[in-house]
């Protein structure tokens, strides 16, 4: 590759901006290819990211053949919205971890997408797998886009990293967010936008104490922005409701931490639900019931939008709320028993 006019003044940076598209390399993996030798000039490898570079130096970059996963393939039946050459939508299943880790080396989603696609899969990173540019928690439900080949894993993570995909989420809490409560117009972060839409915006970081748990903070941690409107409320008065709620931001437990912080935490949630119950009678007794017996967190990613990172065209999916919380939303419709 040739490096163009008025270049960066660093090396991987200038091959970021440079190297062409169809080559889909990041500047991550342009670092880990010029610590490794594999960008030469003038037939000498240049091993320093930070070396000087001008307009008109023409490069050669060798890229290795993605080597094997180490993760096995699992024959894992999946809920397959949407597939082609180049990405896969599916519709996870409660209890499915996404990726394997120590506590869940076999059994996830990427066992059951190798499995799947086979050979056909991203070689981002220098391994062949599939490219995962997002996740949900072990317990939710819904949809997530994998991207298959590598200029659709970079074009799906610009998209995530610029905010511009589109994710709506079905929940159940408890109580009703609601803009005419005075408790809520007092919470900081805390704001109403048009329509009755709660906006709340704060940072998310590691809880102090608890390394399994996320917790809101104003000073430090990861800029985190949910919006959460309440179409259906349940009970006399109200107890619960289902949610929208939309991600501006993706962090880990993001929804689930900023309900529970608005007082609002999610029916079944067993880190950030205290153990809370719906109040005898305030929806009929098969609501109490099942809500207080619900097995996971009532989380369920129903929407999913997002450009084609290689053919173009926006697209959006859906996915119907699983049978779980179709029954738990159905128990919490009922009357409230008499008292």
């Amino acid at each position: 590759m040739t490096v163009a006019a008025d270049p960066p003044s660093r090396l991987d940076k200038a091959l970021a901006r440079d190297v062409p598209d169809s080559a889909a390399l990041s500047r991550s993996r342009l670092a880990r290819l010029i610590a490794e030798g594999a960008v030469v000039r003038g037939g000498v490898p240049v091993v320093d990211p930070n070396a000087r570079v001008a307009a008109g130096d023409i490069f050669e970059i060798s890229v290795p053949d993605p080597v094997e996963s180490s993760i096995a393939p699992e024959s894992i039946p999946l809920d397959v919205v949407f597939e082609d050459d180049e990405l896969i939508v599916v519709n996870k299943a409660a209890g499915m971890v996404v990726h394997p880790a120590p506590g869940t080396p076999s059994g996830t989603l990427v066992n059951a997408l190798l499995a799947h696609c086979g050979s056909d899969l991203s070689g981002v990173g220098g391994k062949r797998r599939p490219g995962i540019v997002h996740r949900i928690d072990k317990d939710t439900t819904g949809l997530l886009v994998i991207a298959k080949s590598d200029r659709a894993h970079h074009g799906l993570a610009d998209q995530f990293e610029n905010h511009s995909v589109e994710r709506i989420y079905a929940a159940v809490c408890h109580g009703v967010p609601d803009s005419a409560d005075p408790r809520l117009r007092g919470v900081r972060g805390v704001g109403f936008e048009a329509g009755g839409i709660l906006r709340i915006a704060t940072h998310l970081g590691r809880h102090r104490t608890d390394r399994q748990r996320q917790a809101v903070s104003f000073e430090g941690g990861r800029h985190a922005v949910t919006r959460v409107h309440a179409p259906r409320k349940f009970g006399i008065p109200p107890a619960a409701a289902l949610l929208d709620c939309w991600l501006e931001t993706g962090r880990t437990h993001q929804i689930r931490v900023h309900l529970a912080y608005v007082g609002h935490g999610l029916i079944g949630d067993p880190l950030y639900g205290r153990r809370r119950r719906l109040p005898a009678g305030s929806v009929g007794g098969s609501g109490v019931e099942l809500a207080a017996k619900f097995p996971r967190q009532a989380l369920h990613a129903r929407s999913l939008g997002f450009i084609h990172p290689v053919k173009g065209g926006f697209h959006r999916f859906e996915a119907p709320v699983p049978d779980d919380m179709e029954s738990l939303i159905e128990a919490l419709s009922s009357s409230p028993r008499d008292t």
